[in-house]
């Protein structure tokens, strides 16, 4: 799997359809991220918060994200009430959900919810759904800390005001993944907003997974190139 995910803020459905139907074309694209945003928990709101009628008609229509045998869809849930919130997401076809540590007043009993609601014990496969934590860039570690056993990847906000694209990168991530990476080695680390190829370049050098890009690619003159530009990083800088 690549390094560079391609992240989607939908705007409306039409949106929402066009932008996965452009990046599920593109060959190195493995994963996809679709940015929730409920204009509350970050805002301003993105669809289907605008229009919450759409996403359940999909789901009653049968629809599902396109390309699921090539493509891993990861929903990152800037929203309050996010286990309940994923529900028609893992009917359309996601597998990966990301969880904001901020976005709850009890960590542990959010990820405790979502494995009751999506793992096994729910009837789906072992494995099948995967759990991660997003942090924001002015939050301690400490508050993930004691939750890391329960999810498989890590997310740290590269911008200080999320649920907005193109804002721009915040460098107090840097010593973050520094810090985070000297004590959990093995963790999937992946970065999300204001990254370019300047600091892709050192976030890779640090140990990062993957790096989560937004405006970057889609407001490209050649979305398509822009994104094989970041993957080409990978081959001398990442670890």
């Amino acid at each position: 799997m690549g390094i560079t995910v391609p992240a989607v803020l939908p705007s409306s459905r039409e949106d929402f359809k066009g932008k996965l139907s452009f990046f599920s074309q593109i060959p190195s694209v493995k994963r996809i991220q679709i940015d929730i945003v409920d204009g509350k928990f970050a805002g301003p709101a993105s669809w289907p918060y605008t229009a919450p009628g759409e996403i359940r008609d999909m789901v009653t229509q049968g629809e599902m994200l396109p390309r699921p045998d090539r493509i891993v869809y990861e929903m990152d849930l800037m929203c309050i009430d996010a286990d309940r919130v994923a529900e028609p997401w893992l009917a359309l076809g996601a597998t990966r959900l990301t969880f904001h540590a901020e976005s709850a007043a009890d960590l542990p009993r959010l990820l405790a919810s979502a494995r009751r609601r999506y793992g096994p014990g729910a009837n789906f496969a072992e494995g099948l759904i995967v759990f991660g934590i997003a942090l924001n860039v002015g939050t301690d570690l400490a508050l993930i800390e004691p939750c890391l056993d329960e999810v498989e990847y890590v997310q740290f906000m590269g911008i200080a005001q999320i649920g907005r694209q193109g804002q721009p990168f915040d460098e107090r991530v840097f010593e973050k993944v520094r810090i985070f990476r000297a004590r959990h080695p093995d963790l999937p680390v992946q970065i999300d907003g204001g990254i370019s190829l300047e600091n892709a370049k050192k976030l890779l050098t640090l140990g990062v997974t993957n790096l989560v890009i937004g405006s970057a690619i889609a407001r490209a003159k050649n979305p398509a190139i822009a994104l094989a530009t970041f993957e080409d990083l990978g081959t001398s800088y990442g670890v």
